[in-house]
């Protein structure tokens, strides 16, 4: 502590418990921390986990005195494997399910899709919290793909980590108690992780290559989240046609979730944690406002379709795609329509999502 120049003590920042360690031994303690969290969180079948235990570790880190930095091209190739995770879930039967059933896939996203941005507008007008962060908080699509897009467009993409992976946790929740609860449907067994299954190296070559390249492109021509977007495009239009299967071994996964995780939680400080604390009873109440929108929807398709309920409430679930796919895949409903309507809306928020945010923007200026 200093003294001011009205003679009063003024507070310097804390330099942290890790500040003095040499660089090697803070970027291991981050690996070793984070190898525990996410082991931690897969026990516990936490969505998202391979991203969730790194960016905790490295929040854990940033707010200690790590003042550690991920470099370009790692975080650049993490990109080009998340946009291959998306592509990836993109199947001829999920197509069908789309081509068959377009009319009310259109209208259940642009619903969701319109609710969550007037949500984010709203909070974004409140003031609590700044700029396009609402909107990219609240918008229902991939966690990971939202943090990307509004580090793109402008926004905070830690209080977005913030938002998107607590609304993922209580949907992810939600939904496991409603499928056992509500509909007594009982999950299968276990899905125990392979980390190192035999690959296809040529299948796998070409995906990477592929995926990079398209990145790269991206980066060069700066193109708003292209070091994603791209990839998922290339990557999607070959293996649709046959020409690419994408083949990415968990491993492989880990790291780049890593990558990711360790890039969002670095960037922390003690004073943007003390912000999302004291957003933490808005963003919940968006998050419950959202799910029961959603809910309503559910029970829209029930009524004047004949959907399956379950079936129904499943498709409607405002994300993530991954959790609602591993509890569809393990209870009796129609896992193409599932699918079908999340993968439809992951696609047409990353289409929509920028427009959406500048709208927000310039409405916000005004």
């Amino acid at each position: 502590m200093s003294p001011s120049p009205s003679g009063s003590t003024e507070h310097t920042p804390d330099p942290g418990l890790l500040t003095r360690l040499p660089v090697p031994v803070r970027w291991l303690i981050l690996l070793v921390l984070s190898f525990l969290l996410s082991a931690a969180l897969q026990r516990l079948h936490l969505p998202g986990s391979l991203l969730l235990g790194p960016m905790v570790a490295a929040i854990l880190a940033a707010t200690n005195g790590a003042r550690l930095a991920v470099p370009r091209i790692p975080y650049i190739a993490a990109h080009s494997l998340l946009g291959c995770v998306i592509a990836r879930s993109l199947d001829g039967e999920i197509l069908q399910t789309f081509a068959a059933d377009w009319p009310i896939f259109l209208a259940i996203v642009l619903a969701v899709i319109g609710a969550s941005s007037v949500m984010g507008y709203l909070m974004a007008r409140a003031g609590t919290l700044p700029g396009t962060t609402a909107v990219w908080g609240t918008s229902a699509g991939a966690a990971s793909a939202m943090m990307l897009m509004a580090e793109a467009h402008g926004g905070d993409v830690r209080l977005v980590a913030f938002m998107q992976y607590l609304r993922v946790a209580c949907v992810a929740s939600a939904a496991s108690l409603v499928a056992a609860l509500v509909f007594q449907a009982k999950g299968g067994a276990a899905h125990e992780t392979v980390w190192f299954p035999a690959v296809d190296v040529i299948e796998l070559s070409k995906t990477l290559a592929v995926s990079f390249a398209a990145s790269a492109v991206g980066a060069k021509l700066k193109i708003p989240a292209g070091t994603m977007l791209l990839p998922l495009i290339a990557t999607a239009v070959l293996h649709t046609a046959g020409w690419l299967t994408i083949d990415l071994p968990p491993w492989l996964l880990a790291l780049g979730y890593g990558i990711l995780g360790w890039k969002i939680g670095l960037s922390f400080t003690r004073r943007i944690l003390r912000h999302a604390a004291h957003a933490l009873p808005q963003v919940l109440g968006s998050i419950i406002v959202l799910m029961v929108f959603c809910a309503g929807l559910a029970a829209l398709l029930t009524y004047q379709f004949g959907i399956d309920p379950l079936t129904a409430y499943l498709a409607t679930s405002p994300g993530g795609l991954d959790s609602v796919a591993i509890i569809a895949a393990s209870t009796p409903v129609d896992l193409s329509f599932v699918m079908g309507l999340q993968t439809a809306r992951l696609f047409l928020v990353l289409l929509l999502g920028g427009p959406i945010s500048k709208f927000v923007a310039r409405r916000i200026e005004r």
